[in-house]
């Protein structure tokens, strides 16, 4: 089956006054409708800007290298003439993709909300504070479908509402974003990003400052939507316990670049990273023990060490860590590491 999404090489350049930076630097993946796959790592390491690099919401001045192309649906043609790239399947069903990276504003603005949307980090900024939340919802849905009527459209938000496990809709749609309980706020912007029906949804730490009961609902929840709707989920958090429970493969990321890579168990279970075992031993138990945190910190994009960027915290460093960035290798099927030590 062909991927839904396939990257490569994905590079994300900033300018700043030391020079340009790479906050994401030659990431490659795909992922498939039904599958959910996790990037986990510390703050800083490239994840959101990975996600924003995908949706065409990067900061002005940003430059793109590398390809993400995005398979499509036959009703977007209309939208995306002459930016398409059409073949034939197999079963010689008409395939259209569009490279996310070297599209057209136009066209990222047809494709996004559409085929690939966002949950956002932190639903009290993603949210308009003096929109209700209905009419966020609303809106979201006409400006991929203007033609339909404001009971239509309202119809279309109260399904949303409804479809994220929202108690009460009519009611929370017709409250401000400050009303609502940080769970229900989480719960309102999936809503917001289903109600364009995209196949692609992105959820950027979505749990973050949630009490654990209302977490477990929410990932409950994006797994059963996930499920019923045969989306394909880019999970992004800095909790190994979080990501354990949705994601069925995990790509750990470090200053920029994926370091670990493979089915979620096999990497939690047996990593072959040191920065990966190092997240492992740092990340909080039931059952009593010392945590045993990295040392140092994650150097400045502006100035990274030579060869592997985790060398100067990691306690197996050799001289030919410094050598050049050590690419992916083969741990078992699946499962790659960036590392000297992998054989």
């Amino acid at each position: 089956m062909e991927p839904l999404l396939d990257v490569r090489g994905l590079t994300v350049e900033l300018p700043t006054p030391s020079g340009w930076v790479r906050p994401v630097n030659e990431i490659s993946f795909s992922i498939h409708p039904g599958e959910t796959l996790g990037f986990v790592g510390e703050s800083g390491s490239g994840k959101t800007m990975l996600a924003l690099a995908l949706m065409g919401l990067l900061p002005p001045g940003a430059r793109l290298l590398g390809e993400a192309q995005m398979q499509l649906r036959e009703s977007l043609v209309p939208a995306l003439a002459g930016a398409r790239d059409e073949s034939q399947s197999t079963n010689s069903a008409k395939r259209i993709s569009i490279n996310l990276i070297t599209a057209s504003p136009p066209e990222i603005r047809a494709v996004r909300g559409h085929e690939i949307a966002m949950i956002f980090q932190e639903p009290m900024t993603a949210l308009n504070p003096v929109m209700r939340i209905g009419a966020q919802i609303e809106e979201a849905v006409r400006i991929h479908e203007p033609h339909l009527s404001s009971q239509e459209l309202r119809a279309r938000a109260l399904a949303a509402l409804v479809r994220s496990t929202v108690p009460e809709p009519e009611l929370r749609a017709r409250q401000f974003p400050h009303q609502l309980s940080g769970g229900l706020r989480q719960r309102a912007m999936i809503a917001m990003a289903l109600a364009g029906g995209p196949r692609l949804l992105i959820a950027d730490e979505p749990t973050t400052a949630l009490d654990v009961t209302v977490q477990k609902q929410i990932l409950e929840l994006l797994a059963l939507l996930r499920d019923e709707l045969g989306l394909a989920l880019l999970f992004i958090t800095h909790d190994l316990g979080v990501v354990a429970q949705i994601a069925g493969r995990l790509a750990v990321m470090y200053a920029g670049r994926i370091v670990e890579e493979g089915p979620a168990l096999d990497v939690l279970r047996h990593p072959g990273h040191p920065y990966t075992e190092g997240l492992l031993k740092a990340a909080p138990r039931l059952e009593q023990g010392k945590l045993i945190p990295i040392s140092g910190t994650v150097p400045p994009l502006d100035a990274l060490p030579p060869g592997c960027a985790f060398s100067p915290r990691c306690a197996f460093r050799r001289s030919e860590c410094d050598g050049a960035v050590p690419g992916l290798r083969a741990i078992s099927t699946g499962h790659r590491a960036a590392c000297i030590l992998v054989k």
